[in-house]
This record gives C-alpha cells, sequence and structure tokens, in this order.
C-alpha cells in the first residue's frame, strides 16, 4: 500500500482555503462534492492546493474578501494560477491534477438538474483550460468522498475512497470493476482511464 513520507511538515487544506508553499509538504484535505485542484512547478520548488466548495463567483458577492472569494472555483483557480506567474513559473511547467466533484448526497430525480458536484468539476475544467492549463490526472464525480495527500516535493498524489456506493459490493470500485485499493495514486488511476478508453 503506497504512503507518502512522514518526515515532511503537514498541511491540512480546509474547504474554501488555497495554500501555496515553497517547500516539500504534505498538504491533505477530504473531497466530497467540492474539488480540489493541485499545482506543481518541479523547476521553482512551488507547489499548491486549492479546495473551492462552489462553481462561480458572484457577480456581486454580498461578502467582498479574498477568503470568501476562495470558496469559488472560478476565483480560487485564478487566484493561484496569479500567485505562480507572479513567482516565475511559465503555465506550460505546471502540473496540474483535479479531484472530488462527488454527489456526495442523496439526489432523487438527478437528471431533472445538476448537482454542486457536477458544476464544481465543470467550472474547474473550464477555467483551468482557459487559464491554459492540462490536466495530467484526475479523479472526479462518483458517489463518495475522497481523501487526498499531495506531496509536493515530489507531485504524487495518493487517494483514498471514503465510503463505496451501496450499489458497490464490499471490495469492488464500480466506476474500474476493480478490487479498491485502500490508497491508489492517481497516476495508476489515470493509466486504469486511458487502458479503458483506448
Amino acid at each position: 500500500m503506497p504512503q507518502l513520507e512522514t518526515a515532511l511538515p503537514e498541511l491540512y487544506v480546509q474547504p474554501g482555503e488555497s495554500h501555496l508553499v515553497r517547500e516539500p509538504t504534505i498538504m491533505r484535505t477530504v473531497l466530497g462534492s467540492c474539488v480540489g485542484v493541485t499545482f506543481w512547478a518541479p523547476r521553482l520548488g512551488m507547489a499548491g492546493l486549492c479546495h473551492p466548495m462552489l462553481p462561480a463567483h458572484p457577480a456581486k458577492p454580498a461578502e467582498k474578501s479574498l477568503a470568501n472569494s476562495r470558496r469559488y472555483a472560478d476565483f480560487a483557480i485564478r487566484e493561484l494560477s496569479r500567485q505562480f506567474d507572479s513567482l516565475g513559473a511559465r503555465r506550460g511547467e505546471i502540473e496540474v491534477k483535479l479531484f472530488g466533484g462527488g454527489d456526495v448526497l442523496v439526489v432523487i430525480n438527478p437528471a431533472s438538474r445538476p448537482t454542486v458536484g457536477r458544476l464544481n468539476c465543470e467550472a474547474a475544467l473550464r477555467v483551468l483550460q482557459e487559464e491554459g492549463f492540462s490536466v495530467a490526472a484526475s479523479s472526479l464525480g462518483g458517489t463518495s468522498g475522497i481523501n487526498i495527500q499531495f506531496n509536493t516535493g515530489t507531485g504524487e498524489v495518493l487517494l483514498k475512497r471514503l465510503s463505496l456506493p451501496k450499489a458497490c459490493m464490499p471490495g469492488v470500485d464500480c466506476s474500474v470493476g476493480t478490487a479498491c485499493p485502500s490508497w491508489e495514486t492517481c497516476a495508476l488511476r489515470a493509466r486504469k482511464r486511458q487502458h479503458r478508453q483506448n
């Protein structure tokens, strides 16, 4: 079972927060309908993680504060991108990975209206594309939350599903039809997804 180094300092990123670090760190967060976006610039030894909760910043927010604005995927991604720009990172050298956006609450008629999780995924993907980023790996949607651990020294992200959908049998991941590992790297997940598409 993969484990990230424990000798590194750890930082838990709360919902609605964004952090940029300039030394190897383990950044952790738990995602349900929120999305988590990791940014890794190895040449500069920098990395970041944003954990927005809602898709789009309102045109006329009730409260104008940086902390409040980071709750929105469009604002959080653009704001963290600008921080990387100001420190000399080029968009093409930043590795971006995207997680979460699950439908963790029971929805009676999901076809009638998009869920917050789906809207968060769509907003994050759209803004990342508009900002000139390619998504290197992702694990989006589903019906369970995930715990992610981001090693900012290596760029590796491990994820752990918090629970299985009720329709699954214990130990089976319905999205890939294979035994669920307790931790998996998102690079492994990306290879599984590419293999299924071919």
